[in-house]
C-alpha cells in the first residue's frame, strides 16, 4: 500500500475551523430539530391513544404521512418546495437568514416527529388500563389523567427506545448536506475536496459521530436506569 497518511490535515489551514463549525452545526441542528420532533412525538402519540375518534384520525394521518416517505424527499421538500408557495418578502428574509438550515431542521423534526410518537404511543399503551380508570375516578379529567399521570410514566418506560430515535436524528442531519446545510458531513467533504485527503477527513468525521452517539447513549443509560419504575421496566445493569 503506497498511500501515505497525513493527518496533520486536519488541524492545518482552515480543516480545523472547518471540523469545529461543522461539529457546532450538527450539534445545534440536531437539537433544535430534537426538541420539535419530542414535542411532535408527545402530541400524537398521546392523541393516537384518546377515544374522540377526529383527534385518533388526525394524529394518525401525521404519522402515517410523514413516516413512509424517505428523509431526503422531506429535505427537498421544505428546501425547494414550500419557499415558492411563501411571500417574496418572506422568501427574501429566510434565504438571508439561511433557509436551508431551518429547511432541515424542520424536515428533520417533522420526520423524527412521527417516528417518536409511535414509541410514546407503545409506551403509553403499556400502562395498565386501571392507572387511567383510576385517575378519572379520583375526579381528574382526561387531560389532566396524561399530564399528571399517563405521559410522566410512559416517558420513564420509553427511554431506550426513544435514545434509538435521538440517536437516529443525529446520524440523519448529515443528510442536509444535500441541501447546502454546513454540518460535520458536508464539512469533511470540503475538507477532502481542498486537501484530496479522502481517508483522513472521512475517518475524522466517523470519528467524531461515533463519540457523539457514545456519549448520548452512555447518558441516557444512566437516565434509564436512574428513573427505572420496579415492576415495569427493569433496570439495565448495576445502578449508578
Amino acid at each position: 500500500m503506497n498511500y501515505t497518511f497525513k493527518w496533520s490535515v486536519l488541524w492545518t489551514g482552515e480543516s480545523g475551523r472547518w471540523l469545529l463549525q461543522g461539529l457546532l452545526t450538527t450539534l445545534e441542528l440536531s437539537a433544535l430539530a430534537w426538541v420539535l420532533a419530542v414535542a411532535l412525538g408527545i402530541l400524537a402519540g398521546a392523541l393516537r391513544t384518546v377515544r374522540f375518534t377526529p383527534l385518533r384520525w388526525a394524529a394518525t394521518s401525521y404519522v402515517e404521512f410523514f413516516r413512509n416517505v424517505p428523509l431526503l424527499v422531506w429535505m427537498f421538500f421544505w428546501y425547494f418546495g414550500v419557499p415558492p408557495l411563501l411571500p417574496r418578502g418572506i422568501q427574501d428574509w429566510l434565504f438571508n437568514h439561511g433557509a436551508e438550515f431551518w429547511a432541515g431542521m424542520l424536515a428533520l423534526g417533522v420526520y423524527h416527529g412521527a417516528r417518536i410518537s409511535e414509541v410514546i404511543r407503545s409506551g403509553i399503551q403499556s400502562i395498565p388500563r386501571t392507572q387511567f380508570e383510576a385517575s378519572v375516578a379520583m375526579g381528574l379529567t382526561t387531560f389532566q389523567s396524561y399530564r399528571l399521570i399517563i405521559l410522566p410514566v410512559a416517558l420513564r418506560l420509553i427511554v431506550p427506545p426513544a435514545t434509538n430515535e435521538s440517536l437516529n436524528l443525529l446520524k440523519n442531519s448529515s443528510v442536509a448536506l444535500t441541501i447546502s446545510v454546513a454540518e460535520l458531513t458536508f464539512q469533511t467533504r470540503q475538507i477532502e475536496t481542498y486537501t484530496a485527503r479522502a481517508i483522513e477527513a472521512l475517518t475524522a468525521g466517523t470519528l467524531i459521530y461515533l463519540v457523539l452517539c457514545l456519549s448520548i447513549a452512555t447518558i441516557m443509560a444512566k437516565v434509564e436506569r436512574r428513573y427505572a419504575i420496579p415492576g415495569l421496566i427493569a433496570r439495565v445493569g448495576p445502578a449508578a
